[in-house]
């Protein structure tokens, strides 16, 4: 295997309200909706959908009632600490849990996180340290 990701399925109990969430409250534009499932346009990066949790669940052979800290975080690296600062904002008033404000990290950068409403963690981060940083926007 390569290390890439094809894809980034996420199992949500309410397809809905996920999608309101990401499309109203972050900005995201839908690319295929398949009733099911939905792929958000990737603006370049790994495609990101949501399916339902159950049926996800299922196709892979897991238990859907999964509980605590997952192990996975999904991280979104920006330009500046201001942007850090907006898009943790605009997840909040979109109905985030706001795990972690935004603040200096303990290894010289600015971040912080936020779960969605199915728990999703979202760990955003801005650095000046060196110029390959695997920027989202």
């Amino acid at each position: 295997m390569k290390a890439n990701v094809s894809s980034i399925l996420l199992g949500v109990r309410d397809l809905a309200r996920s999608k309101q969430f990401y499309t109203e409250g972050l900005g995201w534009k839908i690319k295929d909706d398949y009733g099911v499932s939905v792929f958000f346009e990737s603006d370049g990066g790994s495609l990101v959908g949501f399916y339902g949790r159950e049926g996800l669940a299922g196709q892979v052979g897991a238990d859907p009632e999964g509980s605590g800290f997952s192990g996975l975080v999904l991280t979104y690296v920006v330009r500046s600490e201001a942007r850090v600062d907006e898009i943790i904002a605009e997840a909040e008033k979109a109905g985030a849990t706001i795990l972690k404000p935004a603040g200096a990290l303990p290894w010289g950068g600015y971040g912080g996180s936020f779960a969605d409403p199915d728990g999703y963690i979202w760990s955003l981060g801005y650095s000046d340290q060196g110029a390959d940083q695997p920027y989202a926007e």
